[in-house]
């Protein structure tokens, strides 16, 4: 699963469905903007940064030996 945005009501308010989204993910919101990622079994996530704005995602993933 990639990014996937996630639409903003017409009163500004993030709403999305609990069923739809996988278990175990991480919401990312940056200048008004949301987006949703599924996190892997195994592995991690770094949030790149860069003047207070979210620039990038970095994903590294393994499994146990």
């Amino acid at each position: 699963m990639g990014w996937q945005d996630i639409d903003l009501s017409s009163t500004n308010r993030l709403e999305f469905d609990m069923m739809e989204i996988p278990s175990s993910c991480v919401v990312v919101i940056c200048d008004g903007k949301a987006k949703i990622r599924e996190l892997p079994p195994f592995g991690e996530y770094r949030i790149v940064t860069h003047e207070g704005k979210v620039k990038r995602m970095r994903r590294e993933e393994g499994e146990e030996f």
